[in-house]
């Protein structure tokens, strides 16, 4: 149901609001705490999983325990990729309040300056750094407490692990010295570049998300009313093409016309369900390629050949090693050792279970010439495979060890995200082709960041601990052989984004620079869909970013 007339819309009027939110995720979260603030408008807030009460989504350690699970997860997975040996990659996304902030490793990074300078010169006006930067510093406040470059009464805690992280880091951050590498306090302060401790959002050994931060306190506002456990289904359009409501199905409700119900917004429609759900959605609304559209015999309400294409993403490919000295390994490889580390985190709130098990890294550069960093590497003090068995946990590898795991920043592959065959008046399931490594730039990174990460184990300070490399040890020792393991153990670092990308152009854009669907009045897109390009680091942050700024936008037009 994407076409509704005005007398249809005049009989569905019982449920009425000034503006209709699909997706309560880390965007839409924001965008219902910002836009029902002032109380002047009422909001609705749809999200299609449910509340998120429970201990692991409280507790830093527990996304492990989210990530293979149905419950809070809608554990999405690629078509076959042919350049990874026709393996699908696993795309997991938040089905909760709070979204994917709420099941995410909680990393921090806002991205590197260019990131956002290249938004602004592809023709979005007011999203440049400078543009960005009081939204970033708007949403937070840093445990050190305001500066130029952080916020200090924002929503959103962010507390450095430095000082809480196990020792063997510090063998990483030494080592990166002895390469001459350059160091920085703060990835986002004034320069992204070297290596360093991640932050990470959390407030008192808790997540803080925006499900958490903003959503919560707001939706003691009779102004705003959240649905839980309710799909959206299309956006409802009228005869002229304007946006006015969401059909959605609650949890339960018949799987026919009957079990549909309207939400009708009075000013704006936003999607934030994020890079994969928001093009499905707008696509089951008749909004995007006509060909494709037509393919799937959906009716086509406005050509937008955007929508879905320019999927970017992060790969990631991680290195094993054998640990002369303890790692994490030990205690959460025993039920003894996560029992002490459960009771410290329990009476000090700090510890392993308070962080992130990324605990170092940075940004550097995979070659001299390169115009900026481009590998972002993450050291973890804890070896670990992810099962392909969803039923099975995840464990440390049954030795003491530690990884180190790295990904392009700036990866120029490009894929796409498409609704299925239409099998069902509901059916959103989305085809997802990363089309990973289909460019030579992509495939020289996988071999510069594999041969980076080998120079940065032969330091002394690293060479000294490490008894072995476990993986991918002598197999890959010629390029060939590092892009062959690449290709064949590589995954998704979970960074899906610009499938719904700003631009001035509607033959390749879907919004433009105030985050309005091109050719569909009262219609915006808020989420990390609409990146013109991917940022160089997690993606967390600058999606919160977008948020501040997209609802900020949409309070000045309706005040207009």
């Amino acid at each position: 149901m994407t076409e509704t007339s005005r007398a249809d819309l005049a009989a569905a009027g019982r449920e009425e609001f000034d503006f209709v939110i699909a997706g309560a995720g880390s965007a839409g979260a924001i965008l219902a705490a910002r836009l029902s603030e002032c109380g002047r408008y009422t909001v609705a807030l749809v999200e299609a999983g449910g509340e998120d009460r429970s201990f692991w989504l409280k507790i830093p350690v527990g996304y492990a325990k989210s990530y293979y699970n149905p419950a809070v997860n809608w554990m999405y997975r690629s078509e076959p990729e042919a350049a990874l040996g026709n393996r699908q990659v696993y795309v997991p996304r938040g089905k909760v309040l709070g979204g994917s902030g709420a099941i995410n490793a909680m990393i921090f990074v806002r991205g590197a300056r260019e990131d956002f300078d290249d938004w602004h010169a592809a023709g979005n006006p007011g999203w440049g750094y400078e543009d960005v930067l009081p939204y970033f510093r708007k949403l937070e406040t840093h445990a050190r407490g305001e500066s130029p470059f952080h916020g200090g009464t924002g929503p959103i805690h962010v507390t450095p692990m430095r000082g809480e992280t196990h020792p063997i880091t510090d063998r990483f951050l030494a080592a990166c010295a002895e390469l001459q590498l350059p160091a920085t306090p703060d990835f986002n302060g004034a320069s992204l570049e070297g290596a360093g401790i991640y932050d990470v959002n959390t407030r008192a050994g808790l997540r803080s998300s925006s499900g958490v931060e903003y959503l919560r306190p707001a939706r003691r506002r009779k102004n705003l009313t959240v649905f839980t456990r309710t799909r959206a289904l299309d956006v409802v359009l009228d005869a002229e093409g304007r946006a006015r409501g969401l059909a959605v199905r609650p949890e339960g409700a018949g799987h026919d016309e009957t079990g549909q119900r309207l939400i009708l917004a009075r000013r704006d429609v936003i999607l934030a369900t994020g890079a994969i759900a928001t093009p499905v959605l707008l696509q089951r609304s008749g909004l995007g390629a006509a060909a494709r559209l037509q393919a799937l015999g959906v009716p086509v309400r406005r050509d937008l050949p955007g929508v879905g294409a320019n999927l970017q993403d992060h790969l990631c490919a991680s290195f094993y090693f054998r640990s002369r000295v303890p790692t994490l390994n030990g205690p959460f490889g025993s039920i003894f050792g996560q029992a002490a580390l459960a009771l410290r985190w329990a009476l000090t709130r700090k510890g392993p279970f308070a962080g992130s098990v990324n605990q170092a890294g940075g940004f550097f550069r995979s070659r001299p010439d390169a115009p900026r960093p481009n590998l972002q590497l993450y050291f973890n003090p804890l070896s670990y495979r992810i099962p392909q068995d969803p039923k099975a946990g995840l464990a440390p590898e049954p030795y003491p060890g530690f990884l180190v795991a790295f990904n392009s920043c700036r990866p120029t592959s490009r894929g796409r995200v498409d609704l299925r065959v239409n099998s069902g008046l509901d059916d959103l399931s989305p085809v997802i082709h990363g089309h990973y490594l289909t460019t030579e730039e992509d495939c020289r990174e996988a071999v510069e960041g594999s041969q980076f990460v080998r120079r940065l184990m032969q330091a002394p300070s690293l060479a000294a601990i490490t008894e072995a490399e476990m993986s991918p040890s002598a197999e890959a020792r010629s390029d060939q052989e590092l892009l062959e393991h690449f290709r064949a153990n590589c995954g998704s670092i979970y960074h899906p984004c610009g499938t719904a990308a700003m631009g001035p152009d509607p033959s390749s854009a879907v919004v433009d620079h105030r985050l309005r669907v091109h050719g569909v009045p009262g219609l915006r897109v808020v989420d990390a869909s609409v990146f013109p390009n991917i940022t160089s680091g997690n993606i967390n942050a600058p999606v919160m970013m977008v948020a501040e700024k997209g609802a900020q936008m949409i309070l000045e037009d309706a005040r207009a």
